[in-house]
């Protein structure tokens, strides 16, 4: 299968190990996957904070760019919702684009989605011998559902020890500029969080968004516990320890 990269944002700037695992495993699986240049923003920060007038060319190039695929994926349920619940409502009015923008979210997936749903595995043949949790992020728990879909993928990965997360729905405070708008709140949420990370003995705490690994993992690394956060592609594209 041809399959397009969204790369998003923060995984093409910040952390792009994320989505050079997302190539790694899907090229291992069999696949291939092409990188669309022209991408951009989808637009989701502008849109969560009320600037949809900005968010429109955004949309446009978004939905230009990745038209001519069949399949995209990308390694963030967070930009994965906003594409699938945000795009075809900033086309308002315009009719064509928001059914472009419906198509292109219509076969747009978290990877999770992917691998599970569309390419029907649960096994990818990944190692990785460490003590995991999972924290299941706000948008692929309840704007995408992806419900189990993670977890069936690590507890399929050989050497892994999968810990449940006590709490494991509660936000961590991260929710992109809430956690700049709302420090004080943002920092009790995380505070809730790591505690939980830390009851559960675990080396690491993987999520599918690299933008509450980081809240966490700053949180983490600045007391000093040791706990690395990884990516859920990271370790599903590993083969060795």
């Amino acid at each position: 299968m041809r399959i397009a990269l969204f790369v998003t944002c923060l995984a093409d700037t910040m952390f792009p190990a994320a989505a050079k695992a997302t190539v790694l495993l899907l090229e291992r699986l069999g696949h291939e996957v092409v990188f669309p240049q022209e991408q951009t923003c989808c637009g989701q920060m502008h849109i969560n904070t009320g600037y949809q007038k900005d968010a429109l060319p955004l949309v446009k190039r978004h939905v230009r760019t990745f038209e001519p695929y069949d399949v995209v994926v990308a390694p963030s349920g967070s930009c994965v919702g906003s594409v699938r619940h945000q795009h075809a409502m900033v086309a308002g009015s315009d009719a064509g684009l928001a059914a472009r923008a419906s198509a292109v979210a219509a076969r747009t997936y978290e990877l999770s989605e992917l691998l599970v749903d569309v390419l029907g595995v649960e096994d990818v043949g990944a190692y990785y011998p460490h003590r995991v949790t999972y924290h299941p992020t706000c948008h692929s728990l309840r704007v995408l559902r992806v419900g189990d879909k993670p977890e069936r993928l690590l507890r399929n990965v050989r050497g892994l020890d999968l810990v449940e997360l006590p709490a494991a729905e509660q936000c961590c405070g991260f929710g992109g500029t809430f956690s700049v708008k709302n420090a004080d709140t943002s920092t009790a949420m995380l505070a809730d969080k790591m505690r939980h990370v830390l009851d559960t003995g675990a080396d690491v705490c993987t999520a599918g968004d690299a933008s509450c690994l980081m809240h966490i993992g700053g949180g983490l690394s600045r007391l000093q516990t040791g706990v690395r956060t990884v990516h859920l592609a990271e370790i599903l594209a590993s083969t060795e320890a």
